[in-house]
């Protein structure tokens, strides 16, 4: 009987370590380096702006924007309306915006408790006088998403991330 409580002791406390390691990978942030790759589009620099979204398409977080002229964010119209009702100090994400056929390196943080956790990442694009792409790059915030290449429909040709 002694061993027997022994042992059940022992896995208990195996559990909750694990438990507690679990806990840890989940709180916190983990930097990202994300590499987007432009199309060969002619025309001016993208403005590129890459948010965290819910399930239901609500902007969370913004994580990072390409493009530092403020004078052109309104282009980015659905994030432009979203973040005028919730502004935020995003002067340490933002960048230079990136023309056609070249390619941008910027860091993400993400929270750990966000991924696999129905949230995505959305890529918008806009292009002095040409069309305005909403979801240029939309993808499931998942393991399997920040490891695979994820290929854009509008300006962006792809984007891979890579763990800091």
């Amino acid at each position: 009987m002694l061993k027997l409580t022994k042992s059940l002791i022992l896995i208990i406390l195996v559990l909750v370590g694990f438990s507690k390691t679990l806990q840890a990978q989940n709180t916190g942030t983990t930097k990202y380096k994300c590499m987007i790759q432009m199309t060969n589009y002619m025309g001016e620099g993208a403005y590129i702006v890459v948010s965290l979204v819910d399930a239901k398409g609500g902007y969370n977080k913004t994580l990072y924007v390409l493009g530092s002229d403020k004078k052109w964010y309104a282009d980015l119209k659905e994030w432009h309306k979203a973040f005028s009702k919730k502004p935020s100090n995003i002067s340490a994400i933002t960048g230079a915006s990136v023309t056609g056929g070249d390619r941008s390196v910027v860091v993400l943080e993400i929270e750990n408790a966000k991924i696999n956790s129905n949230y995505k990442i959305r890529f918008e694009s806009a292009v002095e006088d040409k069309p305005y792409n909403v979801k240029d790059l939309e993808i499931p915030l998942t393991t399997e998403s920040l490891s695979a290449k994820n290929e854009g429909t509008g300006y962006i040709r792809y984007v891979r991330f890579s763990p800091n």
